[in-house]
């Protein structure tokens, strides 16, 4: 761990955690409803605009909050690197406290810029076997991306994940979640991007599955000395 990675302090850790979780979901939310609403009832056009933005925030927050706390956000990821031993467990519900709070903030924010009601539930329908199935892939794939590129290419993590996501966003049906965070507060949008509160339990249980999935076969791929 270097000098400057010493110094960050817990409260700097929970700050960065909060805001990029915060500007992410944002960022979901908020290109969701201006896609839809510029898409002219094109769903494909409105679902690509949410997925352009989405990816080139998620590079741009790993990349600037990535040396401060690792740049989670997102409550799966967290747990699977407390099971690597690589986040203090003193930390873990803090972070989680962080990332869904500040998921919860970035919905209301969109809701503001965007002149809706802040106070939200979706009607948003995303159930069945298919949609969980699609969750558990999607976070299957992205923890994989993460430990992979730490192991092989740390450098690499901002663009992959960025990409990862935009390209999950297309080949799930259910446009890739893929963090329980977020699930959670997207049942607070009653927008393009939101979940009816009925599917959230099943993604989130397909998350964390996909996550553990993952960081075994991670074990496999890159066993660590």
């Amino acid at each position: 761990m270097s000098e400057a990675a010493l110094r960050v302090s817990m409260g700097q850790k929970m700050l960065a955690e909060f805001l990029g979780s915060a500007l992410l979901l944002a960022t979901v939310i908020g290109s969701g409803i201006m896609g839809e609403t510029l898409a002219g009832g094109n769903v494909a056009l409105a679902l690509l605009g949410n997925t352009l933005a989405t990816g080139a925030m998620l590079v741009v927050l790993i990349l600037i909050f990535g040396p401060v706390s690792g740049a989670h956000f997102n409550p799966a990821v967290s747990l699977v690197f407390l099971m690597r031993g690589e986040l203090a467990p003193s930390a873990f519900l803090p972070y989680l406290a962080c990332q869904i709070t500040g998921a919860i903030a970035g919905v209301w924010a969109a809701h503001v810029m965007f002149d809706l009601p802040v106070i939200q539930e979706s009607l948003k329908h995303r159930e069945g076997m298919a949609q969980l199935f699609s969750e558990g892939v999607a976070t299957f794939g992205l923890v994989l991306t993460i430990l992979g590129c730490v192991m092989r290419a740390p450098a690499a993590v901002p663009y992959a994940v960025g990409l990862y996501i935009t390209a999950a966003y297309w080949f799930t049906a259910s446009t890739s979640f893929a963090n329980p965070a977020v699930t959670l507060a997207r049942s607070l949008s009653d927008t393009f991007a939101g979940i009816a509160p009925a599917g959230v339990p099943g993604f989130i249980a397909a998350q964390i599955a996909g996550a553990l999935l993952a960081l075994m076969v991670a074990r496999v791929l890159w066993p660590r000395r």
